[in-house]
């Protein structure tokens, strides 16, 4: 019986041998080809893909088509299943390939019906562009035909990676809208809740253009008006409502935006403008971007380097030698809430024009292994009608720029010839894409600002509530670009953008407010920016890496002003509390236990202050309607939280200061009951912990440790330079001189490749955790792949 045993334990193990070999023998199959030569269809003459030690590859051809493809076929290598992910979220075709459980996903982005828009949009592209894209669609599918195995992602999920489309590289554009914009106009309702209810000096009090933490480069900071009186407005005869729970530590996460700036010539040794840009996204494995130098050499010779989006044929930010840019995300105004008036028939909405009917679309969701799911789309004339939400119940029409055919284009691509920063500038009023503050600079010395991306014409409409059109259309147009805003080499030299408010006055409403973030990270950068008088691409980094806690260091103020030798009396835990706040480090740094209490204080406290003012609003709406609280909140808090009106303060709370211990306690019972143990054991790193993860494994947890990248506390937090969370942050870091590449630095998470296989699957992520500068340039070439085109030096 033992000797039976022992030979039945021996084979199992020598079955799961066999499983285990298989298994990795498989997903070994698919890792690409990174060396010799490869004999391809669609090419025009050769190309090369070179990577360096780390994987990031300089793509070499003769024209900017063969460019094109050769970067499609690298693509496809390294992120193939990545660029089928992000199509098919975009398009609403998750369910295809995962079932049921995509189907509410799936749902929410048919709304947009962004299949069908792309097909629109590319008949509207010039014969150039449309060419290049195809080129690129070519590339793409050749690169997927030479991988010996289909990526092992798909192994995992049952499908196979379809064919790339030309529609699928706009759809990959579409899919940043979504990240970007506030693609239903919910800001706009949830605003306008308040606004039904509020006195109007209440409501703009309540919602201000700003704070004193403004740092516009044109403008000033907002002050924050006076307090409403008691006979204006009061909420001391009500209590909060029984269904409030704690605030929680994690508040709001950091805004999907960008920290990007640069210096003038004049403050830097070798005269050239010095550009910076980290653009802050959720992380996951493998990272949004794709590191490249893309390099002709015909007519136009082109040599650009920076950070490609798997997908598309181009360069996202970077520097092409003679001008360097870089992104933040706008938050000007670009969705609008509609009211939809009934007709007098049914299926029939009022317009300027007469009643009309709404267009219907069925949208088809395919499921793996279940019945498809229709969805119905009923569109206006202004957008269509989102089903999940009505306004003074009546429906309401989503009008966003994504929906129309100048939302893409392929201009961006020109920057790659630009010669100077006003070519950029004006380039960049052209670009179709999700509007963004373009910052550059070039060899010159030259550094400017304007908007990258379509900006619409508004009518004579409040544009930050739900508004109606039935008189009068609220869009009228396009902006030209001699319209957009600009700046262009201030006298100090120095120009920073941050997500928050950038100008005022006339530029302002031309941009509009879609939600800017509050800017505490922005002044802490121009602070920064003015702390020196020249720059060098470490400099940048420096303050790319800030994690000072300098907005929360009043907030500290506060709470030691609170925990008084007379509250803490008798009260271990308070008194603990205090003692571990008088002793913070003063940043967001994994050690530092203050901070993480200081910071739980704010949010708290900033939850009950908007609840208790907010009682009357939520009485008069639904259950199921949340009024907005705004990122400038800030302002009318820190006023009350000084001045202490007790006509401001819900009838729960005796005091101003009650309601801060309160909060202090509730903090304090969230962690017992989530961690145990003592105060002193909750340090900033125990929640800001990385968790980069693959999608495999979010789906197949016991995967977690060969696919997602290390879980390490992390510096940063929203509010300051180094914005960071858990899963979300810089999902590059650069710093350059444009003409002197050589010298500018580059700092990416994760890795290069998304095959866990592949040596470039992590390399470079420790420097982008630890700071450690890496170079902007690809290195040294390890691996070469020539691409020839079938016909030339080879047979078929």
């Amino acid at each position: 019986m033992k000797k039976w045993i022992v030979r039945l334990l021996a084979g199992l193990s020598l079955l799961v041998a066999v499983v285990v070999v298989a298994a990795w023998l498989l997903v070994r199959g698919s890792l690409p080809a990174l060396d010799g030569e490869l004999v391809v269809k669609g090419l025009e003459a050769p190309a090369t893909i070179e990577r360096d030690a780390a994987g990031i590859a300089t793509i070499s051809a003769g024209n900017r088509r063969d460019l094109a493809f050769a970067t499609g076929y690298a693509h496809a290598q390294d992120r193939c299943f990545q660029m089928d992910l992000i199509r098919r979220q975009a398009a609403g075709e998750l369910s295809e390939l995962f079932g049921p459980a995509t189907v509410g996903v799936d749902t929410r982005y048919r709304l947009h019906r962004f299949r069908a828009r792309a097909r629109a949009i590319i008949d509207t592209q010039s014969a150039d562009d449309i060419a290049l894209i195809e080129a690129y669609t070519d590339g793409v599918n050749e690169g997927l035909n030479g991988l010996g195995v289909k990526p092992f992602e798909y192994f995992l999920v049952g499908g196979t990676p379809a064919p790339w489309t030309v529609e699928d590289t706009i759809i990959v554009v579409f899919s940043m809208y979504m990240q970007l914009n506030d693609d239903r106009a919910r800001r706009d309702v949830r605003r306008g809740y308040a606004h039904q209810v509020l006195p109007p000096e209440v409501f703009s009090w309540m919602y201000p253009l700003g704070t004193r933490w403004d740092a516009p480069i044109i403008g000033d900071a907002v002050e924050t008006g006076p307090t409403p009186p008691p006979e204006v407005y009061s909420v001391r005869e009500f209590e909060k409502a029984d269904d409030l729970e704690p605030a929680g530590e994690a508040g709001r996460p950091p805004l999907n935006g960008s920290n990007n700036w640069a210096v003038s010539g004049a403050l830097t040794a070798n005269g050239r403008a010095l550009v910076a840009n980290d653009m802050h996204l959720g992380h996951a494995v493998p990272n949004i971007w794709y590191q490249a130098r893309l390099v002709t050499s015909g007519e136009t010779m082109r040599d650009v380097t920076g950070v490609t989006l798997p997908g598309a044929p181009f360069v996202v930010a970077g520097s092409n030698g003679r001008v360097a840019w870089g992104y933040t995300n706008s938050y000007g105004d670009w969705s609008d809430a509609v009211i939809v008036q009934p007709g007098r028939a049914e299926g029939t909405y009022r317009t300027q024009d007469g009643d009309e009917a709404f267009v219907l679309h069925t949208e088809t969701i395919r499921v793996k292994d279940a019945e498809p799911v229709t969805v119905e789309v009923r569109e206006t004339r202004w957008g269509p009608v989102d089903p999940g939400v009505t306004f003074d119940g009546k429906d309401i029409a989503i009008s966003w720029i994504a929906h129309h055919p100048e939302a893409v284009n392929l201009n961006i691509m020109q920057l790659e010839t630009a010669e100077t920063l006003v070519d950029a500038l004006e380039l960049a009023n052209t670009f179709g894409m999700p509007p963004q503050n373009f910052v550059g600079g070039d060899a010159g010395g030259n550094i400017g600002w304007t908007i990258a991306g379509t900006i619409p014409v508004k009518g004579d409409f409040d544009p930050m509530v739900p508004a109606d059109w039935s008189e009068a259309d609220g869009w009228t147009g396009w902006r030209s670009p001699e319209e957009y805003p600009r700046v262009v080499n201030p006298a100090d030299g120095r120009i920073w953008t941050a997500n928050a408010r950038v100008v005022d006055n006339e530029a302002l409403a031309i941009i509009g407010d879609g939600g800017y973030d509050l800017a505490a990270r922005a002044q802490q950068i121009r602070d920064g920016l003015f702390a020196k008088d020249t720059f060098t691409p470490e400099d940048m980094l420096d303050i790319q890496r800030d994690s000072r806690a300098v907005f929360l260091a009043p907030w500290r103020e506060l709470l030691l002003d609170t925990l008084s030798d007379a509250v803490v009396d008798g009260d271990p835990d308070l008194a603990e509390y205090r003692q571990l706040v008088e002793d913070w480090i003063p940043a967001a740094a994994p050690d530092s236990v203050g901070y993480r209490l200081v910071r739980a204080f704010r949010w708290e406290v900033r939850q009950r202050v908007f609840d208790g003012l907010m009682t009357p609003v939520r009485t008069a709406i639904s259950d199921d309607q949340r009024p907005l609280i705004s990122n400038q909140f800030e302002g009318p808090l820190w006023s009350l939280v000084n001045e202490r009106p007790m006509h401001l303060l819900a009838a729960d709370y005796e005091s101003w200061d009650a309601l801060k211990v309160e909060s202090l306690r509730a903090i304090i019972d969230v962690y017992r009951e989530n961690y145990g143990g003592s105060l002193s054991d909750r340090s900033w790193g125990e929640y800001n912990t990385a968790r980069i993860q693959h999608p495999v494994s979010q789906a197949v947890p016991l995967l977690s440790r060969w696919l997602d990248m290390p879980a390490v506390p992390l510096y940063g937090d929203a509010n300051l330079p180094l914005a960071q969370g858990p899963s979300f942050g810089a999902s590059e870091r650069f710093s350059v001189s444009p003409g002197d590449e050589a010298n500018g630095l580059m700092q990416m998470p994760t890795g290069q490749s998304g095959h866990p296989l592949s040596p470039f699957y992590q390399r470079g992520h420790e420097d982008w955790v630890s700071g450690t500068p890496s170079p902007f340039l690809p290195g040294e070439g390890q691996h070469a792949l020539t691409l020839r085109p079938y016909g030339l030096d080879a047979s078929p």
